[in-house]
């Protein structure tokens, strides 16, 4: 996935198994963040959200970083990047791994904390630098940023504009896994791999229950949530399969319904 040209598109995607992997294809501009890349991403969002098929994604960059935000010279010219925005918002329905390399900066950290779990390489740069230019980070950086390193590190981060390394990443919880370089995508597909063994409605509910409790919502309102995810998965095909396999001792043949 390493070739491109001038009319590469702007997001590669292509299917392993269960597990959609997609790569941010702007390497001459380090992936930075123009129309092209954002709705590009937004479509290969909506084939992992919509296709029974997938359990997991993988979201990487090509040319040996992962992304250094947003491209400036793009949006002095007014390219739409609304749905990059409603990716940042919204994330995918199911769980979602950064792969990254080498950078993921300003808004491409932002796009790293709209992912559930993040692979990173040994020595990659993660922050946020808007400080530095007279911005803040408004793509849900520092409104993220507390939940996944703490309060501290998230207000140094903010506050001074510094980067942290994928080994800092790991020790704050940020980073679950670091790798050799040029290890960090096939180290994510491995763990969206591990994932994708498992029942993919159960998967989907189980990311959107850790997510809400990691967002602040009180017990009452998580039991809710719970209540109104397990019908679904308690009585899908899904969830018959799952017993019958085990007694029949087979693997599972999962459909996601």
């Amino acid at each position: 996935m390493s070739d491109t040209s001038a009319e590469a598109p702007a997001v590669l995607t292509e299917q392993r198994g269960r597990v959609l992997i997609i790569t941010l294809n702007r390497p001459e501009a380090r992936n930075a963040i123009n129309g092209a890349l954002s709705h590009g991403l937004w479509e290969a969002t909506q084939q992992l959200n919509s296709d029974p098929g997938l359990t997991a994604g993988v979201l990487t960059g090509n040319g040996g970083g992962f992304s250094s935000g947003m491209d400036l010279k793009a949006f002095s010219r007014g390219e739409d990047i609304g749905p990059m925005m409603e990716f940042i918002k919204a994330g995918a329905e199911k769980p979602l791994i950064g792969a990254i390399e080498g950078f993921a900066i300003a808004g491409g950290l932002e796009l790293a904390l709209s992912c559930d779990l993040l692979v990173a390489s040994a020595g990659a740069k993660l922050g946020i630098r808007e400080v530095k230019v007279g911005l803040f980070a408004a793509g849900g950086g520092v409104l993220r940023l507390p939940s996944r390193v703490g309060y501290a590190k998230a207000m140094e981060m903010a506050i001074t504009g510094d980067n942290i390394s994928a080994e800092e990443g790991m020790e704050f919880g940020l980073i679950s896994e670091v790798t050799e370089a040029g290890g960090a995508l096939d180290a994510a597909i491995a763990l969206a791999e591990r994932v994708a063994k498992n029942a993919p409605l159960a998967v989907a509910a189980s990311k959107q229950l850790v997510k809400a409790a990691s967002q602040g919502y009180d017990e009452a309102e998580l039991w809710k949530l719970q209540a109104s995810l397990q019908g679904p998965v308690f009585t899908s095909n899904d969830a018959k399969e799952g017993p019958t396999a085990f007694a029949e001792k087979r693997d599972p043949e999962w459909t996601g319904t």
